[in-house]
């Protein structure tokens, strides 16, 4: 066979086996119960390919193209949503995502050279496996956090379709997920292995260890799911309640409309469509707290840049001041010619003044929110006009909000894209927050699995902290969100509506990921170092004191 048909076939292998745990992986990334269980296999068909890598240039190239097939799958809405924004072409957007592939998801190059270095170094015995699989695995989840990525995405939150299994979360958060599902696939294609190449006999007694591991971490992740589960269950009888208000209008592309309408004949309708969906709320519940989804005010608050904007501020403060509920609703801060993307609380006081207090986001997306000052300047901002102008504020951050009735509550606000960072809310935790409430836009992503992946993250946050969450947001999907990860209401995608949710305020579990943040990678990170390095010292160290 010629060299050509060698490579062509070695490549089409290389392609097959992609496209097989592609497959997988999309109807895992699902996030539907029905397809919980592919996440226990996804990873087999690509892993076959490994086996068969027979160079650092093959292991880099299968992880080059799992990176790139794994991103136009899980990610293949954000090209659309991205030419929505900045009126590029669709195909420039999409080249531009392609080329991020290789470096948001960098882990999987890192484990297709890792597991082919150990598994060429790795001493024949019994151990030689699971030292490749578990320094392999360490590999990928220290690469991953490592890794700047757009969207925080691991393999782990396929689970948060099962219940019992998404719990596993409150100790490393999702990437121990990731961790357990990298161990499961090396589990399922060992087994599998033993018994093609040795028959069913020989190929059971050699498939017993890996089977054996395999079921202990399903069955374990199954049993700690129950027990934590029920651990929640039992502190649910709240020592108080709290009705928050949820406003959810539908209303997006605000620039779009502003060109179409006129900038304040678009907030005015924005604002008027607030305070009537508001209203209708108030009519029938007795709230303690109204929320307003991030931006619902599109300009400055308390710093007006014109007489009609000083007009607007005034209206909302009365609104306050007029139903007597304290407001938190998405806004800007103005201070020294710097605007941030705030979070505004504003409450009843004392004789009739108004408590008000800010938070500002500090977690922004990158270009479309803000630009490093490293690379901020004129020639970039004439040639990407869309680029966002905010600054980033000082961190995680608590309000201790005042509620009616001299009620007191300390919050974990989130604004939008900070909910996809799980060490960000854990200090918020920390801190002391009874409750994390998240204000988002993700209008942008409407119509497409976007709003549910972003949902997604929002539920593991609460796991990972044990806390409720109340989720609002323009266009969907709106929600609470139990500190078990259930989705106790939920307001639609592209769905007008105001809805009153009953929070329960119980004491708080303590969890791994409150206490230590996001622990796992960093860790993962010096384990593999350690383990990938340990042996060729050891090896030199042995040769040194025999000479």
């Amino acid at each position: 066979m010629s060299a050509s048909a060698v490579y062509a076939r070695r490549l089409a292998i290389l392609l097959l086996g992609v496209a097989g745990t592609t497959g997988l992986v999309w109807l895992f990334g699902r996030m539907e119960a029905r397809w919980a269980a592919a996440g226990w296999v996804s990873l087999v068909p690509w892993l076959l390919v490994l086996d068969r890598t027979g160079s650092r240039r093959e292991a880099v190239l299968s992880g080059v193209v799992m990176g790139l097939a794994f991103t136009a799958a899980i990610f293949g809405w954000f090209p659309a949503a991205l030419q929505s924004y900045s009126r590029a072409p669709l195909v420039v957007c999409w080249l531009a995502l392609l080329a991020l592939a290789p470096i948001m998801e960098f882990q999987f190059v890192a484990f297709a050279l890792a597991r082919y270095h150990l598994r060429r170094t790795a001493r024949e015995g019994p151990l030689a496996f699971w030292r490749v699989t578990l320094t392999s695995a360490l590999v990928y989840v220290g690469t991953e956090w490592l890794c700047p990525k757009l969207f925080a995405d691991t393999l782990g939150h396929g689970f948060f379709s099962s219940e019992s299994l998404r719990q596993g979360a409150d100790i490393a958060g999702a990437h121990g997920l990731t961790l357990v599902l990298l161990i499961a696939n090396e589990c399922v294609l060992a087994a599998g292995k033993a018994l093609a190449a040795h028959g069913l006999r020989e190929g059971s007694r050699r498939a017993l260890a890996p089977a054996a591991v395999l079921a202990a971490l399903v069955l374990g992740g199954l049993g700690y799911g129950q027990f934590r589960y029920r651990q929640v269950a039992a502190l649910e009888a709240p020592k108080q309640e709290l009705v928050v208000g949820v406003v959810q209008a539908n209303i997006t592309k605000y620039e779009k409309l502003a060109a179409e309408m006129g900038t304040y004949d678009v907030v005015r309708m924005i604002l008027d469509t607030h305070y009537r969906l508001s209203a209708e709320l108030l009519q029938d519940r007795k709230l303690d707290l109204l929320v307003w989804p991030e931006t619902v005010y599109p300009t400055t608050f308390g710093s007006p840049k014109s007489e009609a904007g000083a007009e607007f501020d005034t209206e909302i403060r009365e609104f306050v001041s007029r139903s007597r509920v304290p407001l938190l609703f998405g806004t800007y801060d103005l201070e020294q010619e710097r605007e941030y993307n705030v979070a505004m609380f504003l409450g009843p006081g004392r004789d009739g003044a108004l408590e008000r207090s800010a938070y500002r986001k500090t977690m922004l997306f990158p270009l479309t929110e803000w630009v490093p000052e490293l690379i901020d300047s004129p020639w970039l901002r004439e040639r990407m006009p869309w680029t966002g102008y905010w600054k980033r504020g000082p961190g995680p951050q608590t309000m201790a909000l005042q509620l009616r009735e001299g009620r007191a509550l300390t919050v974990a606000p989130l604004i939008c894209y900070e909910s996809i960072f799980p060490g960000y809310v854990a200090e918020e935790a920390r801190r002391g927050a009874e409750l994390i409430i998240t204000l988002s836009n993700d209008s942008w992503f409407s119509g497409t699995l976007a709003p549910k992946q972003h949902l997604m993250q929002a539920v593991f946050r609460s796991i990972e902290t044990r806390l409720p969450q109340v989720r609002v947001t323009n266009s969907g999907i709106s929600a609470l969100i139990s500190p078990t990860g259930e989705v106790l209401t939920e307001v639609p995608d592209d769905h007008r509506a105001s809805v009153a949710v009953t929070v329960p305020l119980a004491p708080r579990l303590s969890t791994l990921m409150v206490a230590w943040g996001d622990w796992l990678g960093p860790t993962a990170l010096v384990l593999s170092a350690v383990l990938l390095l340990a042996p060729s010292l050891l090896a030199r160290r042995k040769v040194r004191q025999a000479a």
